[in-house]
């Protein structure tokens, strides 16, 4: 049935009267307005309707209004034509680029998502079906701004000029939402690389922004899902430099910065503004042979510097996790990365206000019965810290971060009687458990992390100090130590230190000594505490008497007897005669004296200065 109607009529009113008449006749109606060629609403009949569409006029059983059988059971056209929209959607970019995705070895977003997240779930329809059609995710929640940018690209947009060609646009290349992740609820945000590279554009940068804004009022995680090319530079007006646009991203993350976890894993080429994402992040996690991240693309250096160099070599993951430090953790694949994110978030609350979770207790992997022996007698040699750890730690829980940058100094998570801890000891199996820059850098910032998120620190102190020379002077030596005492001076979770062997110079100020409010100071059999060792002070005191002696066996005894009654000035039992350190205590008790203080302490509560911000970054 045609019906027209006035020209000054809306297309609104079109619409309701096209809807009345078609239930009312049971015939499908078109409503033209004014001298129009084309109809404004259409309504089809509804043919699931008893009474053959039409509406019933009477009562029955002394019921009124409408029979409860005139309203359809499924969804409507309309609601299939939007479901059909969706699903192409969820199809993200064009088909050449998906297929790309398998030859580089990764996964298509919303199969990533089906990784983090779960399986795609079917719900079952109003009449008692599966419905294979549901957009449901497994674990995702919902999704936000699925038909951003919708109208630039889809055939079914009322803009003339959209097209499904190259220049699909799904999701405008950026999904965000909320999902459960290992029974917590987190906000997420996937690029789509089948969309322009998955660069950055306005109706993506909004939805960005947007999930941002809300972990900071829920609370809640955010893990980003990064893999793009930077900002889409052919459209780049109404987002770049705008007060909410992709600068607003860092404002951001900085107001995210230590009231929410923030973990990124990267699954590409991360280039240009992309890169401060993973940056910014609390965790970051690169994967090997796929993922990178770099201030400009090859293509760009080799026009700015002259410099002919690939991506893996510009800042791959060994780039990162060896030289600049900026990757906390290298996966192998996709789904690596998911594993190691999956362990991280058992150490750390939902936010700043919360206390990390607990686990059940696990004996350690070694005895501590053999902690002594690991610990050699010999100040100078070496040995791998980790076996002391070993025997302190809940078996399996030990999850070290940044291992290949500053390798002299360890940082890790753990748990003492299920307990989470945050580890920063000395490893004197590389140069000695000497302090260098880049090991003090990485301290300082795990210990600023863990103390934002509420998780307690264990000090495992073997150290000859900050390391000496011209070049570490050149490489900011003092600034870093600075940073790293700072961090310390600066916690206020629960702390505990332990004296395992060599404490000498500003090693024990970084390492949380006795001048740090620890709440506790202890001491193994093998510690010494000195302004330095006994080698480099009786060089230093007694280097002109010695010289004086011209018998050189009379020298080197009297050189050892020097180095003794210094050794003894320093020895962690005069140390703890004059109550330095709190307790001495047998090695083997040390595991179960830390849970004790640690337990004890859990609750304690320490108070910085009133200010509005030290001045130490």
């Amino acid at each position: 049935m045609n019906v027209r109607i006035a020209a000054d009529a809306s297309t609104d009113e079109a619409a309701a009267i096209a809807t009345a008449l078609a239930e009312h006749l049971g015939e499908a109606v078109e409503v033209y307005v004014g001298d129009g060629d084309d109809p404004v609403a259409v309504h089809e009949a509804d043919s699931s309707r008893e009474d053959g569409g039409r509406r019933s006029t009477g009562d029955s059983g002394g019921s009124r209004g409408r029979d409860a059988k005139s309203t359809p059971d499924g969804p409507t056209d309309r609601e299939r034509r939007l479901r059909e929209e969706i699903e192409d959607i969820h199809e993200g970019g064009p088909e050449k680029y998906r297929e790309r995705l398998a030859e580089q070895g990764k996964l298509f977003v919303r199969d990533r998502l089906e990784l983090w997240f779960g399986a795609p779930t079917s719900s079952a329809s109003a009449d008692g079906t599966e419905d294979d059609e549901s957009d449901g995710t497994g674990g995702v929640r919902f999704e936000d701004g699925t038909f951003a940018n919708f109208d630039a690209w889809h055939p079914s947009s009322p803009d003339d000029e959209a097209t499904a060609s190259d220049d699909r646009l799904p999701a405008d290349g950026l999904l965000t939402g909320a999902a459960e992740f290992e029974g917590r609820d987190v906000h997420f945000m996937a690029n789509d690389f089948t969309v322009k590279a998955g660069s950055m554009a306005e109706r993506g940068v909004e939805k960005f922004l947007r999930m941002q804004q809300r972990a900071l009022k829920t609370g809640k995680p955010v893990l980003y899902l990064m893999d793009s090319s930077g900002g889409r530079i052919d459209q780049q007006t109404g987002f770049f430099a705008n007060r909410e646009g992709i600068g607003k991203y860092y404002y951001n993350h900085s107001m995210l910065s230590g009231r929410v976890p923030q973990i990124c894993v990267l699954y590409g080429p991360c280039i240009a503004g992309a890169a401060y994402t993973p940056v910014f992040a609390d965790f970051t996690i690169m994967v090997e042979e796929m993922s990178a991240m770099a201030i400009a693309s090859p293509r760009m250096v080799q026009m700015v510097t002259g410099e002919d160099i690939d991506m893996q070599e510009l800042g791959g993951p060994q780039v990162h996790a060896r030289e600049s430090g900026s990757a906390d953790l290298v996966a192998r694949d996709e789904d690596h990365a998911r594993e190691l994110v999956a362990q991280l978030v058992t150490y750390l609350p939902d936010n700043a206000d919360e206390k990390p979770p607990t686990a059940d207790t696990r004996a350690p992997a070694k005895s501590p019965e053999g902690i002594d022996s690991v610990v050699p007698q010999r100040p100078n040699e070496g040995y791998d810290m980790v076996d002391v750890i070993d025997r302190i730690v809940d078996e399996e829980s030990y999850f070290e971060l940044r291992p290949e940058y500053g390798k002299e100094i360890l940082t890790a998570f753990a748990r003492i009687d299920g307990r989470p801890i945050a580890i920063v000891a000395n490893q004197p199996a590389h140069r000695a458990g000497a302090i260098f820059p880049d090991a003090a850098e990485k301290a300082a910032s795990f210990i600023w992390t863990a103390d934002a998120f509420n998780v307690p620190l264990l000090y495992l102190c073997d150290t000859p100090g900050f390391m000496a020379g011209s070049q570490v002077e050149k490489e900011g030596i003092l600034e870093q130590g600075k940073k790293m005492i700072y961090a310390t001076s600066s916690a206020t979770v629960p702390k505990q230190t332990v004296v395992v062997r060599k404490a000498y110079g500003a090693g024990i100020y970084a390492m949380g000594g006795p001048a740090y409010d620890p709440e506790s100071v202890l001491g193994l059999p093998s510690g010494e505490i000195g302004i330095m060792g006994p080698e480099a002070a009786i060089n230093a005191v007694y280097a002109r008497k010695l010289a004086e002696i011209d018998d050189e066996d009379e020298r080197a005894e009297k050189e050892a007897e020097l180095r003794e009654e210094y050794r003894e000035d320093i020895d962690i039992h005069r140390m703890a005669s004059e109550v330095v350190i709190d307790e001495l205590i047998p090695p083997s008790r040390l595991r179960a004296e830390l849970a004790a203080r640690f337990e004890f302490y859990a609750d304690v509560e320490k108070e910085l200065p009133s200010k509005k911000h030290g001045t130490v970054l």
